[in-house]
């Protein structure tokens, strides 16, 4: 098993301080700020609770995720979304199927990070949003050889043909907007 994916139960990412550690309204407000937003397809889902903050902003929401037991819970919080399990290097999707492609701290526990990217960029329409930790040692998170430094983005970025990158610096987190 990939030592980098989140395996200390559902109700923890569920728990009040770490939705207000996420900052997930506030994270919502920003990717829908861009662009005219209909569509989001919310990678790594987990439990939903990201999905569940595009899908109150009346976004229609696809959550994926690679665990079913995650698929299970998100559905049973958001019985309307469609869920399904699959990777972020493969996303059963066509080209430009959702406006914005999110994916809430989980972008450091992929595989192939230029796969997941590139996939991201050709199912996205109008941009990639990844929000994930600062890379400095903290008591929460994953240990600092899992974080990813913004430079590594940003080649990564320019290595998969995003036309702009943006940094939105957040309390605890970075917000990273990967623009076509």
């Amino acid at each position: 098993m990939n030592d980098r994916v989140y395996n200390n139960g559902i109700e923890r990412l569920r728990s009040l301080e770490r939705i207000e550690r996420l900052e997930v309204e506030k994270v919502v407000g920003l990717c829908l700020d861009h662009k005219k937003i209909n569509s989001v397809l919310d990678i790594g889902t987990g439990s939903g609770v990201f999905a569940e903050g595009f899908y109150k902003h009346d976004k229609k929401v696809t959550g994926l995720d690679i665990n079913p037991e995650m698929i299970a819970a998100a559905k049973g919080y958001l019985p309307d979304v469609d869920f399904k399990i699959a990777h972020a290097e493969d996303l059963p999707f066509d080209d430009n199927t959702f406006d914005l492609i999110f994916m809430g701290v989980i972008f450091h526990e992929v595989d192939d990070y230029t796969k997941a990217l590139q996939e991201a960029k050709r199912v996205a329409a109008q941009q990639v949003s990844i929000l994930e930790f600062k890379y400095i040692v903290e008591e929460s998170g994953p240990p600092i050889e899992h974080r990813l430094r913004e430079e590594f983005l940003k080649q990564l970025s320019d290595k998969v043909g995003f036309s702009e990158m943006q940094i939105v610096p957040m309390k605890n987190l970075v917000l990273y907007h990967f623009i076509k």
